[in-house]
């Protein structure tokens, strides 16, 4: 029985806060999400439910295919319960793969030792039926077995991703403290950018907004930038039908003369680096870049959008007095230079967000790792009206 053809429940996990946008995704893709919960969404569809839905979703992490669940005290449980199952239909005879988990049990305090009994288990059951061991690794190169394990509840699922997908795949130079690429189009997407309008990003850094700006404005989805996903690594997979979702990836594909974005930075090495990566991603004709203070970036008056920016929070006291300048600055520009546009700043500090001096439309929770942003949304209105 082919997993590629076999229904069962897939979860498509997430950063915290990027559920909704996750989920809105899915949905337009086709597919009916039956459980949101903190970090992803759970439907039910084949492995190639899953090479689709890797292919095409921005705000995703890893997409899971459960292989089944069982109840689990000890990691002893969880080796005789992976034993009996067929890995032989599964797993090639000279297959590599990894083991990943998510182990939350009082009886484990190492979750190395319960990676190592799913591994065991596997080998063992190859072993036995095709008197073959199999390559094993952390790398994630190949097949990927994930485990996630709560309490005394265990799921085992085949991670059809392997290497993330919250990472898409184009970015070669990331520069400092880079925004993750998931992250940016989840920011991108809760915004009222309508993808045919002026796209603005000053402090653009390595270009992930700008750039991820122009990946969505033309419907160009990360699987176009990447090649080795664990899937390909399974009895069973079809390599006609990922290229066919290939294919589709690229006929999907739209134009947007009018989506003009431009992007700055003050720093030659950011400019320099978000232009190659640009390249690396095919947009970088659809970019302007320039090298500037973010006070000079050229705001176009026609077909007026969002200007958005992600400037720098601040650790250290020094930091944080210039910085406070900064932010006063951006809400001075924002007010005398962007009328008629949706102005958005994404920080990890709202004390600093206060100055910028204008009242937040809306105030979007988001995580950058495990720092509490929000993505603050101003209306600005042009003329004398109050904002």
């Amino acid at each position: 029985m082919s997993l590629f053809k076999t229904t069962a429940p897939i979860t498509i996990t997430c950063y915290k806060r990027l559920v909704p946008f996750l989920e809105k995704e899915v949905t337009e893709l086709g597919y009916q999400v039956e459980e949101t919960f903190a970090t992803g969404v759970r439907l039910n569809g084949t492995v190639n439910d899953c090479i689709k839905l890797n292919l095409n979703l921005y705000c995703a992490s890893q997409v899971l295919y459960s292989l089944g669940t069982f109840s689990a005290q000890h990691p002893d449980d969880v080796y005789r319960f992976l034993l009996k199952m067929q890995w032989e239909n599964i797993l090639a005879d000279d297959a590599y793969f990894s083991v990943t988990s998510n182990v939350m049990t009082a009886t484990v305090n190492n979750t190395m030792f319960a990676n190592l009994r799913v591994k065991d288990a596997i080998v063992d059951r190859l072993r036995d039926k095709k008197g073959a061991r199999p390559s094993t690794g952390s790398e994630l190169k190949g097949a990927v077995v994930h485990l996630f394990w709560k309490d005394d509840r265990a799921e085992i699922f085949i991670d059809t991703s392997g290497e993330t997908v919250a990472r898409h795949g184009y970015r070669k130079i990331p520069g400092q403290a880079p925004m993750l690429e998931s992250l940016a189009s989840a920011t991108i997407l809760a915004s009222q950018w309508n993808r045919h309008s002026a796209f603005v990003n000053p402090m653009c850094g390595s270009g992930t907004l700008a750039i991820e700006a122009a990946l969505i404005a033309t419907n160009s989805r990360p699987g176009l930038f990447r090649d080795n996903y664990s899937f390909m690594h399974l009895l069973g997979y079809d390599e006609e039908v990922y290229f066919g979702a290939q294919e589709q990836l690229e006929a999907q594909i739209i134009e947007a003369p009018k989506a003009r974005i431009i992007a700055t930075d003050y720093d030659q090495n950011a400019i320099t680096n978000a232009k190659k990566n640009a390249i690396a991603a095919g947009v970088a004709d659809m970019i302007e870049f320039s090298l500037c203070d973010f006070a000079d970036t050229e705001i176009p008056v026609d077909n007026k959008g969002v200007f958005f920016v992600n400037p720098e929070y601040g650790e250290r006291l020094g930091e944080i007095s210039q910085l406070e300048e900064t932010y006063g600055r951006i809400g001075d520009f924002m007010k005398q230079k962007c009328g008629g546009y949706f102005g958005y700043v994404f920080t990890g500090n709202l004390d600093l967000a206060k100055k910028i001096g204008l009242k937040a439309k809306r105030r979007i929770e988001f995580y950058s790792g495990r720092i509490d942003c929000r993505l603050l949304e101003y209306e600005l209105y042009e003329g004398t009206r109050r904002i």
